[in-house]
């Protein structure tokens, strides 16, 4: 039975990329080749024939499942394993962060290190307002009304999926900071501690004093599908990089858990949001 990964963004396809069209070029020319339509194809990997078309037309962000069904189809001659290395490591813009966000509503497990501001899921609004009221080009009000509501949905994923395990490890240094002033930094104190309660969170903090500091590389975001597969998401100024390789997956699962061994116990984080409270 053929079946969808669901990874089309959310309001419409993602955006295109050199890469992807060179992908789909690829996906298509081999199908072709091989003497199978679309349906036939889909068949084989488990695919509708639209999702087939999606992917040979730059519309959809194949995966590592699917290269490998794909190649075992089409003779096996490594190309579409090559171009799919080049083609997951290109920055995407906001395409990636869309297709990142339609992984989390299916995720298992999501764990989250941030060192430059609190992670979107744990963001009071107040905090989000501030987020959105910094940013460069300032944003209309009609802009910035809908980014703080897409934020907002986006983080009823903590109370709809009671079943999955969200893990956060975040730097000391932003609760310091008080980005908008102390009553928003009291906001999300209170905010972090509520969510820290949650059944399925998991919240620690990395204290400012740390000898050891295994993601000194920078944020990091990764997930677990239900059926397994394992991805990351990692994000610049300007671009973002879904990161589908199994190897530099799995290297990346290890600097978190190492991370997680560094940062203070969820109790002791707990107990620091409630003294940086009662200091303001």
């Amino acid at each position: 039975m053929a079946h969808d990964l669901g990874w089309s963004a959310q309001g419409g396809e993602p955006e295109s990329s050199d890469s992807m069209k060179t992908f789909g070029g690829f996906v298509q020319g081999l199908r072709e080749h091989a003497g199978l339509s679309r349906e036939e194809f889909g068949a084989r990997v488990h695919l509708s024939k639209h999702s087939v078309a999606s992917i040979e037309l730059e519309r959809r962000l194949a995966d590592e499942r699917f290269v490998e069904l794909a190649e075992g189809a089409l003779g096996d001659t490594g190309a579409l394993r090559r171009a799919f290395r080049f083609m997951a490591r290109q920055p995407g813009f906001a395409a990636w962060f869309r297709l990142w966000a339609q992984l989390e509503k299916q995720a298992v497990t999501l764990d989250t290190y941030e060192c430059r501001l609190i992670p979107g899921l744990l963001q009071p609004e107040s905090y989000v307002r501030e987020v959105y009221e910094n940013a460069v080009p300032p944003l209309t009000d009609e802009e910035l009304e809908l980014q703080v509501a897409a934020r907002m949905e986006r983080q009823l994923l903590l109370r709809e999926r009671p079943n999955t395990s969200f893990s956060f490890v975040i730097e000391e240094s932003i609760l310091r900071q008080e980005l908008g002033g102390p009553d928003v930094t009291c906001c999300l104190l209170d905010h972090l501690t509520e969510c820290a309660g949650l059944r399925n969170v998991v919240l620690q903090i990395m204290p400012l004093r740390r000898w050891r500091h295994a993601s000194l590389a920078g944020p990091l975001q990764l997930l677990e599908a239900p059926d397994g597969r394992r991805f990351a998401y990692v994000e610049g100024h300007m671009n973002g990089w879904l990161i589908t390789e199994a190897k530099e997956v799995a290297v990346l699962h290890q600097r978190y858990a190492r991370l997680r061994s560094q940062a203070l116990t969820p109790e002791d984080s707990v107990s620091l949001l409630e003294r940086l409270r009662g200091a303001l």
